[in-house]
């Protein structure tokens, strides 16, 4: 694939300005568009907040976006959504594909925090995620699918679902490279695959402003794993697993954490793995592990 190449459909540049971080160059096109509020969050905070949508409320097969963010030292911006990612219907073989590339520059820090992808039967998706850091640089990733559309019957009914991430550290040296793939064909259905499951995510933290937030995390994910092996959910998901009866063998949530890049990057990073049975639970555990940006970022993550 060579859409990296071509050219883009986006481009944000954020700068210091009198001390504050400041949008000194934006443009999209079709079908790409950015909306950037004058202020989210109390004025003492000091962060950009970008909302990325697709004219049509989501990605037609055969569209191809391609955009790149760059940010200044000393900056903070996030990169949300205001609803899921729709991938439409594929046109025969025809992928949908979505490229962002971001530069985060010396005591920067991005926050990219979606909404789900949810992918239409038979849809065809990739995405390729490329973040370049520097060894005191900020970065929060996550990166999550749905099933499908439940409400038409469709779990895990698209043909292909793509998605990578990696990270370099000073231009070109990897530091995390991932890719999440999920595509009809195999032997076992991809429904069946998943069982129960309608729902995974990854999230990454990385750098030194997100040490203590990291730390929390590995704690809780320890505690709320230790508690499932106990047969019993952590205390902020009760009240969505109250009705399941076989909690023990087959947990409504799934959650992995573990550390990397501790040796290059100041405060190192982590990366949190989850499946789950409803798109729901995945909100509530977000807006809880992520409760300690709201201090940087001027608003609490998925509230």
């Amino acid at each position: 694939m060579n859409k990296e190449a071509e050219m883009e459909t986006g481009k944000i540049v954020i700068e210091k300005v009198r001390g504050k971080s400041t949008v000194t160059s934006s443009f999209s096109k079709y079908p790409l568009k950015f909306i950037i509020p004058r202020k989210v969050g109390p004025s003492r905070v000091d962060a950009i907040w970008i909302y990325a949508l697709t004219y049509g409320g989501g990605i037609v097969s055969g569209d191809a976006i391609s955009f790149k963010l760059e940010i200044g030292d000393g900056c903070t911006a996030v990169l949300t959504t205001q609803s899921s990612t729709k991938v439409y219907k594929s046109l025969g073989s025809k992928c949908s594909e979505q490229y962002l590339e971001a530069d985060i520059g010396s005591g920067s820090m991005l926050v990219l925090i979606p909404d789900p992808v949810t992918c239409f039967s038979t849809a065809r998706y990739f995405q390729k995620q490329v973040f370049r850091v520097r060894s005191d640089s900020n970065l929060v990733l996550v990166d999550w699918i749905t099933s499908g559309r439940h409400e038409s019957g469709e779990k895990w009914d698209f043909a292909l679902y793509k998605s990578t991430n990696n990270i370099f550290l000073e231009g070109d040296e990897p530091l995390f490279l991932d890719t999440v793939l999920l595509e009809h064909g195999s032997i076992v259905p991809l429904a069946e695959r998943m069982q129960d499951y309608q729902v995974i995510a990854m999230v990454v933290l990385l750098g030194p402003l997100l040490r203590h937030i990291q730390g929390q995390i590995q704690e809780d994910v320890k505690r709320m794993m230790a508690e499932q092996l106990q047969g019993s959910p952590a205390r902020w998901d009760r009240k969505m697993t109250s009705n399941m009866h076989d909690f023990a063998t087959k947990p409504s949530l799934i959650v992995s954490c573990s550390a990397f890049g501790h040796k290059f990057v100041q405060g190192g990073g982590i990366i949190v793995r989850v499946a789950s049975m409803t798109t729901e639970s995945v909100y509530q555990f977000l807006k809880h592990q992520l409760a300690g940006l709201e201090a940087l970022l001027g608003v609490l993550p998925y509230s």
